[in-house]
């Protein structure tokens, strides 16, 4: 396959685009020119733009791990379709329609755009059992579960795994990843999300109304996880500390960012690892990874073994502002995604 290094005559030369020009201000929609493609790198037309609460703490100006200089374009994920190849991309094709947590952090131009320049080892082929909306849905959740289930814990089929906010977007995906690797799985949450969880085939717990030492008895015997997955942080790390079995239970955190005793999870033997997602798209480095893990992501959900709950409510580039307030604010039932097309 020929690579073409320039942008197609059929291609307009610009964009329209969401701005954030200081923190905590609403998106200015403006045109951009079209950026510019690169060797190893690819020109996709967004179709659909995930949102995420760390795309809302970004724009906000609170997320200090996941700065973007400003005035940027914002959105971590996307769904789209390769409208031009750069220099050396193989295994392409204009009109490929892919997925991918494409930028949004570190300088790079996030999917708020008609148009999105991605470095070409992050993308997976979009499932085609998913439409782009729900493709947008999936990758920094996606990839943070997997990280954290498959690469740090090493899940094997037939473990006990406890994901902590199984109803939110890392944790029903989690659900679904954990089930499909075998495993035997219970997630905490809200006696209202009860039914929402067991839909996703776990055992659902409610956080508010029993004690850790209580459903580790009920579930385990007492013996613990073999691998628990915090996505809250906090107090909710600590008791996952308490959770996980003895002599080589693991947990895995996506929010182990503040100070915790150690003390319980070395007297049960135990390890921790934590997750942190952006490394590749601020450093460069691991980025073909994300591209394997979105690509398995794809294959089970073409096998019916993955599927993103989507919030009802929709959104466009004209409202991309109140979709991140419906997230900001809790409202969401679902991931908010926002159509770009």
């Amino acid at each position: 396959m020929t690579a073409i290094t320039s942008v197609p005559v059929s291609l307009p030369v610009s964009m329209r685009a969401l701005v954030l020009d200081a923190p905590g201000q609403p998106f200015r929609d403006t045109h951009l020119p079209l950026p510019a493609l690169r060797p190893g790198h690819v020109l996709v037309r967004v179709r659909a733009s995930g949102v995420n609460p760390l795309d809302s703490k970004i724009r906000q100006g609170q997320a200090g791990h996941a700065r973007q200089p400003l005035p940027a374009v914002l959105g971590l994920d996307m769904a789209g379709e390769i409208a031009a190849l750069g220099e050396g991309v193989s295994g392409w094709q204009v009109g490929d329609p892919v997925f991918a947590m494409s930028g949004g952090v570190g300088g790079l131009q996030g999917s708020l755009a008609e148009y999105q320049l991605v470095d070409a080892a992050l993308l997976a082929r979009k499932p085609a059992a998913l439409s782009f909306r729900e493709a947008a849905a999936l990758p920094l959740v996606t990839i943070t579960a997997w990280e954290g289930l498959r690469d740090r814990a090493r899940l094997a089929a037939g473990q006990r795994v406890l994901v902590h906010g199984g109803a939110g977007g890392i944790g029903h995906v989690a659900i679904q990843l954990a089930r499909a690797r075998g495993a035997e799985v219970a997630a905490t949450g809200s006696a209202e999300q009860a039914d929402v969880i067991a839909a996703l085939g776990a055992t659902p717990i409610d956080y508010r109304a029993e004690r850790v030492e209580d459903y580790v008895q009920r579930l385990t015997g007492g013996a613990g996880f073999d691998v628990v997955l915090d996505t809250l942080g906090g107090a909710t790390l600590d008791a996952s500390f308490t959770a996980v079995r003895r002599w080589g239970g693991h947990v895995v955190s996506a929010l182990g960012w503040g100070s915790h005793s150690l003390a319980p999870l070395s007297f049960r033997g135990g390890s921790y690892s934590g997750i942190f997602t952006l490394i590749p798209l601020q450093t460069g480095e691991g980025r073909a990874h994300h591209g394997e893990i979105l690509a398995e992501a794809a294959r089970l959900a073409d096998c019916g073994l993955l599927r993103p709950r989507l919030d009802t409510q929709r959104f466009d580039l004209g409202s991309a502002l109140a979709a991140h307030e419906r997230v900001e604010q809790g409202r969401a039932d679902g991931k908010v995604v926002v159509d770009v097309d």
